[in-house]
This record gives C-alpha cells, structure tokens and sequence, in this order.
C-alpha cells in the first residue's frame, strides 16, 4: 500500500523568511549604531562613602547603562543586550568608580575591612 503525503512548506518558508528579514535588519541597526554612545553620571550631591549614597550611585549608573545601550525589558533581544551591552557596562563602571561600597554592592558581597599602616 503506496500513500503519498503532500505537504504545504509555505507556513514554513514564510516563517523562515521573516527571521532572515529579522537577523539582516539587527544586524544592519547594529552596523549603523556602530558609534560610541555615553553618559556623564553625576554623583557630587551624594554620599557615596555611605550606604545609602553608594546604593543612590549604584541605581544612576544601572539607569545610565540602560539608556546609553537602548535596554527595553520587552524587547525579544532584551537577554541579549542585556549580556552584552548593560551588565558589561554597569561592571566597568563600578571598577572605574573604585569605591569599596559600590563593588560591594554589585559583586553582592561585603566590602573588605580597611587596613591601615602603623610606623613606630
């Protein structure tokens, strides 16, 4: 007993077309977009050797990595600049920052005790 089965491909090769059309326009936006974006964060009306002023700075350099990466959390490639733009951000400038309280509250752990040099 021979049965022949015909399928339709064109759900399929429509659905296909639209990711190519997809990937080539993110990849030409990422092209043109090419340009070095940034942020000046202001932070002199803070206390940032405190708690609360470190936490205040943390949350401006978080709200700048957004914007200067155009993060949306609803967009289908949010994880993706999300990894590759934000979190890479908000790490380099909390390093650059150098400030025991910041890396401690975006690392998640306590900031190391100061130690200071005696001469007798």
């Amino acid at each position: 007993m021979n049965s022949k089965v015909k399928t339709d491909d064109r759900p399929f090769l429509a659905c296909s077309f639209a990711i190519l059309v997809a990937c080539v326009l993110s990849v030409s936006n990422a092209v043109a977009d090419d340009q070095v974006r940034s942020e000046t964060i202001r932070f002199a009306d803070l206390k940032v050797n405190t708690a609360a002023g470190a936490e205040a700075l943390y949350h401006r350099i978080y709200g700048a990595a957004q914007r200067v990466c155009g993060y949306e959390a609803t967009s289908v490639w949010s994880q993706t600049v999300w990894q590759n733009c934000v979190r890479p951000t908000v790490d380099a400038t909390v390093a650059k920052a150098n400030n025991p309280l910041l890396t401690a509250l975006h690392t998640g752990r306590k900031p190391a005790p100061a130690t200071a040099m005696i001469n007798r």
